[in-house]
């Protein structure tokens, strides 16, 4: 699992990015969210999330706020 913070919610959109801890930004959309809606999610949240290889970079997976 990776970890990092949320770093830009786009909710109109329904996607954002995630800063991770290895100093890359992670896109994630909001049907990879886990036990969170993503109207409930704030700017600087710590998540875990695991992360894919899409055809445009990588994406985050099974995003879960840690607590």
């Amino acid at each position: 699992m990776h970890k990092g913070k949320i770093n830009k919610v786009v909710r109109d959109r329904g996607f954002g990015f995630i800063d991770d801890t290895d100093g890359r930004q992670v896109f994630f959309h909001q049907s990879s969210l886990v036990g969170v809606g993503f109207d409930d999610l704030r700017g600087e949240e710590e998540v875990e999330f695991e992360v894919e290889t899409s055809p445009k970079g990588p994406r985050a997976i099974n995003v879960n706020i840690v607590k």
